[in-house]
């Protein structure tokens, strides 16, 4: 049973939008930082954006102005999902995406990082 689940991958036209879902299995209290990365054909895996636990954010130069990494906050103390918006697709960000979660399982337990399972984004020109 995957604890993060990944969704929002697809098809879409160059220039189109997706939102990508990493969301919390009941076995998650919290997560309390998580990053999205990728994966092309014959390439590293690479980190796209990530969102702390205070919310601040960072991206790879390569999506910045386009893709927007957000998370849940809808539950007090407790976020329980991580998004990543991504407008203005191109071709060039066809790849496997990855959610990897810094997460605990109770309150009081120590922290521990987490991958979910990856969806494809393919984008036609």
């Amino acid at each position: 049973q995957e604890e993060l689940v990944v969704s929002g991958g697809g098809l879409v036209q160059a220039g189109g939008s997706l939102t990508l879902s990493c969301a919390a299995s009941p076995t998650i209290f919290s997560i309390n930082g998580a990053g999205w990365y990728r994966q092309g054909p014959g390439n590293q895996r690479e980190l796209v954006a990530s969102i702390n636990s205070d919310g601040g954010t960072t991206y790879a130069d390569f999506v910045k102005g386009r893709f927007t990494i957000s998370r849940d906050n809808s539950r007090r103390n407790a976020v329980r999902a991580v998004y990543l918006q991504m407008n203005m697709l191109k071709p060039e960000d066809t790849a496997v995406y990855y959610c990897k979660a810094n997460v605990r399982r109770d309150p009081f337990d120590r922290p521990l990082d987490l991958w979910g399972q990856g969806t494809q984004v393919t984008v036609s020109s």
